[in-house]
């Protein structure tokens, strides 16, 4: 970029317009995404029309904040209600719910809106410098790679298990059975759908994932109700809004490696087509999970830590910058919400690839740093909204089981305008309600139905291109054998390391007996 080009980039941000309906798109974006099933596709696609009138920076720029602002806004409901507004804050959700039982839902808000500012930046800086090598990358994909970095994500389910692995793999597998269901991907034959046309097209995500995390946490609390418990135990604390929104310096410092490789990891899982913030955020928590040690001042990932929290908001935050770069560069959407966006810049008369860095280089460039803009906005954003929204934790159980109920059934059925959507919900509601009870843990099975899918078409696909003989079609693909090494490692790494400690522990033991 030359002087004059940044010139025409800032002064083109910095306009009345672009900066009043950037604003305008964060506000709504950060309450869609905190709603239930009103995804960031759902945000983006509702906002689109309104761009038709609009000059093409003021209009792309408001759609690349939306974006983000939606994947951001689906950290509050999960911190402060065990409701993940949109599928990316699944992992949030472990982490936030446990810190909001504990009163310090704010202080975990503001620990989520610190990472999603810090991954989206980073997502957008690459997407400014790193565009077109990093683009290149993806359509080096085949089949075969997708189909192993669909195993990759399903090592994480080990980690999802909690205290149980054998639960949570159970949980795991049975996701992969549901994702099953519907047409047969390679030659279109109805599969475990029972006669009935809706299941054609597969188990629906966000209804599935709604009655998992949302309605069977509303049947938990109307059970503790009626046992006479209170459900959440900081509902009468007034200490809760006068608690910390930003960390501590202290924490701070040990939360940056974390946000930064998670933050990595994102944008990588971005540009890879079809993966998405969902599998990024999970991928990103798998890690925290593994690499980060429990400290009195992050506690354990997986039982109320920040770290955890910053791990999976920074990087589902970094995947939507991420999923720009194969968008803008080759037309290829690394995500559903970078499709959409796609049409966005379609609209506006102007077509991926080689002109968009010449001819529409100020439009281009405007848009790029438009959409860093949004996620430093975002964060300010964040903080007016979540001081009302941790109000949410004084409402009584009695009255709030009511109203996530309600915007359950309207997230459900506002996806498709289908009741039998609305139906599959309360299915995985009562599912969830008993897997809870049983110890087995929700997490898992979603991440089952997310992969399921990808992992048998791009395995079919596999098997088609290799013509029979797929051991000598693996070691042509470098990608492919760099993911099958990262598969074998992160599933046998942890037992290795763990005989390795248990092995010097024991020496230790013998020399101090010594």
């Amino acid at each position: 970029m030359d002087l004059q080009l940044i010139k025409l980039m800032i002064s083109n941000v910095f306009s009345f317009d672009v900066l009043f309906v950037l604003l305008i798109g964060l506000v709504i974006a950060t309450i869609i995404g905190a709603l239930p099933g009103l995804t960031a596709n759902m945000a983006v696609s509702l906002l689109i029309p309104v761009t038709f009138g609009m000059n093409p920076i003021a209009g792309l720029v408001m759609l690349t904040g939306v974006y983000t602002a939606a994947i951001y806004g689906g950290s509050i409901t999960a911190i402060l209600l065990h409701t993940p507004g949109t599928p990316s804050s699944a992992a949030t959700a472990i982490d936030g719910y446990e810190l909001t039982k504990r009163g310090e839902g704010f202080k975990a808000i503001g620990v989520a809106t610190i990472a999603s500012v810090i991954g989206g930046v980073i997502s957008a800086l690459a997407l400014m410098f790193l565009s077109p090598p990093l683009a290149q990358i993806s359509l080096k994909f085949s089949a075969l790679e997708y189909a192993l970095l669909a195993l990759f994500g399903l090592t994480i389910l080990g980690s999802l298990a909690g205290d149980s692995m054998a639960k949570g793999l159970m949980g795991g597998v049975f996701g992969l059975f549901l994702g099953t269901v519907g047409l047969d991907q390679m030659n279109g034959i109805p599969r475990f759908t029972f006669g009935l046309l809706p299941l054609e097209s597969g188990i629906s995500m966000v209804p599935a994932m709604i009655g998992l995390f949302s309605l069977s946490q509303v049947m938990i609390m109307t059970e503790d109700i009626f046992k006479g418990k209170r459900t959440v135990s900081i509902i009468d604390d007034e200490n809760l809004l006068k608690g910390r929104f930003l960390p501590t310096w202290k924490e701070f410092k040990l939360l940056i490696p974390t946000m930064i490789k998670s933050s990595i990891i994102g944008v990588i899982i971005g540009i890879i087509p079809a993966a998405g913030a969902d599998i990024g955020s999970w991928v990103a928590y798998n890690e925290a999970k593994r690499s980060s040690k429990a400290t009195d001042e992050l506690g354990e990932v997986g039982k109320g830590s920040i770290a955890g929290i910053a791990a999976s908001e920074s990087a589902n935050n970094a995947v939507t910058g991420g999923s720009l770069i194969p968008l803008i560069t080759l037309g290829i959407p690394g995500s559903a919400t970078a499709a959409i966006l796609l049409g966005g810049l379609m609209i506006q008369g102007l077509s991926p690839g080689y002109d968009l860095f010449t001819k529409h280089a100020e439009t281009t460039y405007s848009v790029m740093f438009g959409f860093l803009l949004a996620n430093i906005l975002m964060g300010f954003i964040g903080y007016v909204i979540a001081k009302q929204a941790v109000k949410i934790t004084k409402i009584p159980m009695t009255i709030l089981a009511p109203i996530i109920i309600a915007l359950s059934v309207v997230g459900s059925f506002a996806i498709q305008n289908s009741i039998f959507d609305v139906y599959t919900m309360i299915a995985f509601g009562l599912l969830g309600y008993f897997m809870r009870k049983s110890g087995f843990g929700t997490a898992p099975t979603i991440l089952g139905i997310i992969l399921g899918p990808i992992l048998e078409s791009n395995f079919r696909r596999a098997l088609v291109l290799s013509k029979g003989n797929l051991v000598q079609y693996f070691f042509t693909r470098p990608i492919a054998i760099v993911l099958f090494i990262l598969v074998v490692s992160t599933l046998f790494l942890p037992l290795i390391m763990g005989r390795i400690n248990k092995k010097m522990s024991a020496d230790l033991n013998m020399s101090n007996a010594k």
